[in-house]
């Protein structure tokens, strides 16, 4: 068992030896509040060296942060030795006023990372249960376990069709959960949850039990954003990041969108720290930039759809995403197909529980997706054979060592 932290996520820990680690009340007190990059990084091949191979795992964009943005990161790398608190602030008056919002009701964070586990923090406890879909992203569950909340997960609905938030069913999950979180659209199947739904769960939620509604793919969709019971004075925190369409998941800037009474019971979590200047200065650069989000939405949607129905031409089916990833049915094991990717420098995302056959594949630029449909095909040719795929020479004494 690792004996730090560090150590733990260094070592790429997997997903049991976080359960090992975790077996202790003491032990989550002190575990860190793990994101999509830890999650990717846990199911990660121990061999892989992350600056070699293909990598469609973790929901990023690899197009990175836009010529604007990277300008305005060059700008201000000289003004680095400065803590500039104001920067951020005037960012959140920019997203404010294009959104039609008080400023004080817009708060930056280093990424929506920070304000997602902050509220589930700060609104759950022992008696005040999360209810989250299932499959859904993990991160609110890690922050359940360290607050002492129960966890009360919800299929999706019709999961062979929309795969949509199954919103009724989890209002009837608890009489008393301290957060539902609607992650839309969701990962990790791309899908989105109608908007009449989200407005059933605002009107018949409980009085004090907050709707946390993650944001993170809304660019890439066409859904309805949920900004406007923000506007309304409803008991809703919404999340948006800068690391999905804008390409800034190395970077870090995003929002917690929520009346102030709210942000300022999950903002003393954080302490608050001055955020990255260069981060805030990208950030800005995008908000300002009119083309960023048509463009990248109907790049990332070409190449999403071109990659889906050549699937479905080989008679393999996925979630209807609108998204940057979407869930693939291989009609086996997922962990076998995703070792034999790997085995091939091929890495994809994880297999969540409820869908043991399924993997998350990220959309990546239309170079990788279509190295992506060559190893795949290699990897089932040979499996349908009955072959093992064959491991790369440096892993011939020590097959799949990342299945420990």
């Amino acid at each position: 068992m690792p004996s730090t932290v560090d150590s733990a996520i260094s070592n790429r820990f997997s997903r049991r030896s976080f359960f090992r680690y975790a077996a202790g009340a003491s032990a989550l007190a002190s575990f860190p509040l793990l994101t999509e990059p830890e999650l990717a990084m846990a199911e990660m091949p121990k061999f892989a060296d992350p600056n070699i191979g293909i990598h469609i795992d973790a929901n990023e964009n690899p197009m990175g942060p836009c010529e604007a943005a990277r300008q305005a990161v060059a700008n201000i790398i000289p003004r680095g030795g400065r803590y500039l608190f104001n920067i951020g602030d005037e960012l959140a008056a920019i997203f404010a006023k294009q959104e039609g919002l008080d400023p004080a009701s817009v708060l930056a964070f280093a990424g929506s990372s920070e304000p997602l586990h902050f509220t589930v923090l700060a609104f759950t406890s022992k008696n005040r249960p999360l209810v989250i879909a299932d499959p859904g992203y993990e991160a609110p569950t890690w922050a359940a376990q360290v607050s002492g909340a129960p966890i009360l997960k919800v299929p999706l609905a019709d999961p062979k069709g929309a795969a949509s938030h199954d919103i009724k069913a989890m209002l009837a999950a608890s009489s008393n959960p301290g957060v539902i979180y609607i992650c839309n659209p969701n990962n990790p199947t791309g899908t989105v949850t109608p908007r009449a739904d989200i407005e059933h769960a605002v009107a018949n939620a409980p009085k004090d039990t907050v709707l946390l509604i993650d944001e993170a793919y809304i660019h890439l969709s066409d859904a309805m954003p949920s900004l406007d019971f923000v506007k309304d004075g409803k008991n809703v925190i919404v999340l948006r990041t800068f690391s999905k369409l804008y390409g800034m998941a190395g970077l870090r800037m995003g929002f917690a969108v929520a009346r102030p009474d709210l942000l300022a019971k999950i903002a003393p979590l954080g302490g608050q720290n001055p955020l990255p200047i260069t981060a805030v200065a990208a950030a800005k650069a995008s908000l300002l930039d009119p083309q960023i989000v048509p463009t990248r939405k109907k790049q990332i949607s070409d190449t999403r759809t071109q990659t889906i129905a050549w699937l479905k031409s080989e008679d393999f089916a996925t979630t209807p995403s609108v998204s940057n990833c979407f869930m693939l049915d291989v009609k086996r094991p997922g962990k076998e197909v995703q070792a034999a990717l790997a085995a091939r420098d091929m890495f994809v995302g994880r297999i969540w529980p409820a869908w043991p056959n399924s993997l998350r594949i990220t959309v990546g630029l239309p170079s990788e997706m279509m190295a992506f449909r060559n190893a795949f095909s290699e990897v089932m040719n040979s499996s349908s054979a009955g072959l093992t795929p064959p491991l790369p020479r440096r892993l011939a004494k020590h097959p799949f060592p990342y299945l420990s």
